[in-house]
């Protein structure tokens, strides 16, 4: 640092010291005079405590003010003298940035490979009836419960309670299975949770 720029700091420490000198001695003074009247005899009030308090602090909030003042007058001046020449510049390089790319999946939607492990109920419904307490308690070994679904009416596939498709049942290795003819489209299921 050049000795002009040297000399304004070294003034502005001189005066923030002499601030922070006048702020101690004025608190000091207010004690002293507190002390004073409690010695006295008489009692100073919490009205004459708190007022007391104000001052200080307003005195301390406007000589700091007046010390920020006056480090930008001395930051400008300090500007002001210096050249064009001596300011010192930081060195810059362009940032390399890469490309980003999509990872690479192997399902249609890779985002979502984390839940195709999730275990899922599916339940194909044949049919479905209403009876009364009566007639269900009339039921024994070998009776016939009647549904509403007539025969070649595809059954209803439910994944976790939701229909999701359609099928015709069908016997493979002598166990029932069905085999999927219409997939739900989004908008209908939608449709039938609402209902």
């Amino acid at each position: 640092m050049s000795e002009e720029t040297k000399e304004p700091l070294q003034e502005e420490q001189k005066e923030e010291q002499k601030a922070e000198e006048q702020v101690q001695s004025e608190a000091q003074e207010q004690a002293t005079s507190s002390d004073a009247q409690e010695s006295s005899g008489e009692e100073m009030s919490t009205e004459d405590l708190m007022a007391l308090w104000e001052e200080a602090l307003k005195e301390a909030q406007a000589g700091g003010q007046t010390q920020e003042q006056k480090q930008e007058e001395t930051s400008q001046q300090a500007t002001a003298t210096t050249s064009p020449h001596q300011k010192e510049s930081l060195p810059t390089q362009p940032a390399n940035l890469e490309e980003l790319t999509p990872a690479q999946g192997t399902g249609i939607h890779p985002e979502l490979d984390f839940i195709l492990d999730i275990p899922l109920e599916v339940t194909v419904e044949i049919g479905r009836t209403k009876m009364m307490i009566r007639e269900l308690l009339k039921l024994n070994q070998g009776s016939i419960i009647e549904l509403e679904k007539f025969v070649g009416e595809p059954v209803e596939v439910l994944v976790n309670g939701k229909l999701m498709a359609k099928g015709e049942v069908v016997v493979v290795n002598d166990r029932f299975g069905v085999r999927i003819t219409e997939i739900i489209s989004a908008k209908e299921r939608i449709k039938k949770l609402g209902s």
